[in-house]
């Protein structure tokens, strides 16, 4: 059974009986899919951690300067309160 699928050169083997352009570009192929499914979720799930992170220091220092520019004022204002 095995001896069908043996090869006597390295050469024969990239061959594979005439298929093997065939053969390793369908593995090629594969690895290429491979990588991108692995690499571009990782690269996303970067992304979104960094946008993330940006938009938690704009809202910090917007609380900041609500913060500051309401102890200026004296008093905070109210909710419903339309002055």
């Amino acid at each position: 059974m095995f001896e069908a699928i043996q090869f006597s050169t390295f050469a024969e083997f990239l061959d594979m009986g005439g298929d093997g352009v065939k053969i390793w570009a369908v593995y090629g192929l594969f690895f290429i899919f491979l990588a991108t499914n692995l690499i571009l979720p990782m690269r996303k799930r970067k992304q979104i951690f960094k946008e993330q992170k940006r938009r938690l220091v704009i809202q910090q220092e917007i609380a900041e300067k609500r913060a500051d520019s309401q102890g200026q004022n004296g008093s905070a204002p109210q909710l419903g309160d339309n002055s």
